[in-house]
């Protein structure tokens, strides 16, 4: 919260933006989304014209936060300012259509006081709706072939499940790099807060977990429990790891397909979910516990011959 009345608004993954019944004839989209762009105040280069229809088209707004000033009731002034763009045709009825937060843009200045009392609870609630839910995805030929029984999404579900969220089993993904990239994007873009992955985080060919996530979230907090030596046996990767990803306020996990190996580490899961700990804290401790469970196991190994 800044100081004053300022207040950045989150726009939570709700980012498009419709004008509808309007006409555009050889209009320069780039200086349309300027246009848009200096009137909410953000980079131009975070106002993209993604879709243009014969009677509409759909902006993205590309800027996780703006300021409620720069939002709120800004459709008059941006119809305004289309108006005056070589080849665009308004008219008294084009107006501007958007979901969420970023709805607040078609207020009339009557409105404000209300919401702007209670705009801010608004964005909490909705921010903890979309935290509290989860989905869990199995992954794995085996898994969906149905040769071993999926014990962790069972597990995972209860557990979260006692401390406040709404779960939802989701179909097992196959070995494939892009199902697996598809599926973690399309639950984001859901609104599901928390999306966890079993299995797919060794060191085969098969493996994609990892690679799927990096693919959704370049900056993933990726960290090994054990390190091999790239091709040897049917290791065709360097070690087995797990990742912590995140996407506005969703955030994915990467887990092992060991029901021992998940069932150890979901408490620190849950705790570190519950004090919102950053993604790459989370991923460090996931891997310390693995880690450990690893170093023991070998050396009990050992022992015993």
């Amino acid at each position: 919260m800044k100081e004053g009345s300022e207040l950045d608004l989150n726009l939570l993954q709700k980012t498009e933006l419709w004008i509808n019944n309007i006409k555009l004839n050889n209009v320069n989209l780039n200086h349309l989304g300027k246009v848009v762009s200096d009137i909410l105040k953000i980079d131009n280069q975070k106002v993209l014209v993604v879709d243009v229809r014969q009677n509409h088209l759909t902006l993205d707004i590309l800027e996780e936060n703006i300021n409620q000033e720069n939002i709120i009731g800004k459709e008059v002034e941006i119809i305004k300012a289309l108006r005056n763009i070589e080849g665009v045709v308004v008219s008294d009825d084009t107006y501007i259509h958007s979901n969420g937060i970023l709805g607040t843009i078609c207020l009339k200045e009557d409105d404000y006081t209300d919401i702007l009392n209670n705009i801010n609870e608004m964005s909490n609630e909705i921010q903890n709706n979309i935290t509290k839910r989860a989905i869990i995805f199995p992954t794995g030929f085996e898994v969906k072939n149905k040769q071993i029984e999926d014990t962790n999404s069972p597990f995972i579900k209860e557990e979260l499940e006692k401390v406040g969220y709404k779960v939802l089993i989701g179909q097992v993904i196959e070995d494939d790099i892009d199902i697996a990239t598809y599926k973690l994007s399309d639950a984001i873009s859901q609104g599901y807060g928390l999306i966890i992955t079993t299995g797919g985080v060794g060191a085969e060919d098969k493996d994609f977990s990892i690679e799927a996530l990096l693919n959704v979230d370049g900056q993933a907090a990726i960290e090994y429990v054990v390190k091999f030596t790239k091709g040897t046996g049917r290791h065709v990767k360097d070690g087995v790891r797990i990742g912590v990803g995140s996407i506005g306020i969703s955030k994915i996990i990467a887990l092992p397909g060991p029901n021992d190996e998940v069932k150890i580490v979901l408490p620190t899961i849950i705790e570190n979910l519950m004090n919102n700990s950053s993604k790459e804290i989370l991923a460090n401790r996931i891997a310390n516990i693995l880690s450990r469970k690893y170093i023991h196991s070998r050396n009990y190994h050992h022992n015993t011959n």
